[in-house]
């Protein structure tokens, strides 16, 4: 369905509620719809979101629940579209998967289009003859199904910032080069994690012969990148932690892994969200951690740390989408489901993704 007819769909009713007056009812819709219903939220939504749902987590995890949890006839999803896309691939026979606001969208996996990779992948033939044996296909899960699909097709796999080493080495064990889409910086980080030289990874332009780079460019390639980054985590530059190390002396700092080398390379430590989460817990009492991601996960460890470990941002960092998820689109969600559109993928479509994805699940 159009977002901005889905938009449209929201009765004045909710739109008319104040935060405190939707959530309270939110509440009220949970407890009464019981184990018919499973709310999903992934960390970077709001604090009131996230605390109400039954499972929160990143997109790794996140998956998982959507997995193992069937018993649910209504599954919620709280964060962005594809997200909600992998839920209702994933869910059981029988399993209704809705998305409060489908304008909540990721640039980021809008910047890889289906036709664009599949165009790619013949350009890449067209240099190295057979694909088997070659190439493996990986994309992020931040992508949309069709991309999942193509990726099961093609002898590819699925990967998380979570076990995007794992899915390297993986990939890395079918064919003599990994094409991964659509961030260039976690590729990258993941190809130098595994010692992969510079002049073996290669960047790939849309719309550019060979995505701008020469036929032995491509055949000394062991990892080709697609040109795609997240525009929260490039928001991060050397100036701001060489700043806030001078502001705060024995401070760390921990970034995302969709962050450029440059900034992963000057931080203490890189991970996934769940990785993020982890190393604030871990952290001794009385430490000061500044941390490179979205800053409402970064705002919500600041307050359950309050008094007892300091957590700031590296800089303050929204993802507008994942906040597109809100009070009254969620109340009407819980206590209206029968009227949202369903999540769906074509038939066809969530079967190869279905097997990508099942690949991801299994290098956990």
């Amino acid at each position: 369905m159009n977002s901005s007819v889905f938009s449209d769909l929201l009765p004045e009713e909710y739109t008319e509620l104040t935060d405190e007056q939707a959530m309270a009812r939110c509440h009220e819709a949970v407890d009464r719809h019981g184990t018919d219903l499973l709310l999903l939220a992934h960390h970077y939504q709001r604090r009131e979101i996230v605390e109400l749902s039954h499972r929160k987590g990143d997109s790794f995890e996140l998956a998982r629940f959507a997995q193992r949890e069937t018993g649910s006839r209504w599954v919620i999803f709280c964060g962005v579209r594809f997200m909600a896309e992998s839920a209702a691939i994933l869910a059981a026979p029988g399993q209704t998967v809705l998305h409060p606001d489908a304008r909540a969208g990721c640039p980021l996996a809008d910047m890889a289009e289906p036709e664009d990779v599949r165009e790619a992948w013949k350009e890449l033939a067209g240099v190295l003859g057979e694909m088997a044996g070659q190439v493996t296909p990986v994309t992020y899960i931040n992508s949309n199904a069709e991309l999942k699909a193509f990726c099961g097709r093609n002898r590819g796999t699925i990967c998380t910032s979570s076990n995007a080493g794992k899915a390297f080495d993986w990939a890395m064990a079918q064919a003599q080069r990994v094409f991964f889409f659509p961030d260039q910086h976690l590729g990258r980080n993941t190809a130098v994690a595994h010692g992969i030289p510079e002049e073996q990874i290669l960047l790939w332009k849309k719309g550019v012969p060979l995505g701008g780079n020469s036929a032995e460019a491509v055949q000394q390639a062991r990892v080709i990148l697609w040109d795609g980054h997240c525009h929260v985590h490039t928001w991060f530059t050397r100036k701001q932690i060489e700043d806030v190390r001078r502001e705060n002396p024995g401070i760390r700092v921990v970034v995302h892994p969709e962050c450029p080398l440059e900034i992963v390379e000057a931080a203490d430590a890189s991970g996934s969200t769940s990785f993020i989460i982890d190393y604030v817990n871990r952290a001794d009492p009385g430490s000061t951690i500044a941390v490179g991601t979205e800053v409402n996960l970064v705002e919500r460890l600041a307050d359950n740390y309050d008094g007892v470990k300091k957590v700031i941002p590296l800089t303050r960092s929204l993802c507008p989408n994942m906040y597109r998820i809100n009070p009254q689109n969620l109340c009407w969600s819980l206590e209206r489901p029968e009227e949202l559109p369903p999540v769906t993928v074509p038939e066809e479509v969530s079967r190869d993704a279905l097997t990508a994805l099942d690949r991801m699940l299994s290098l956990a």
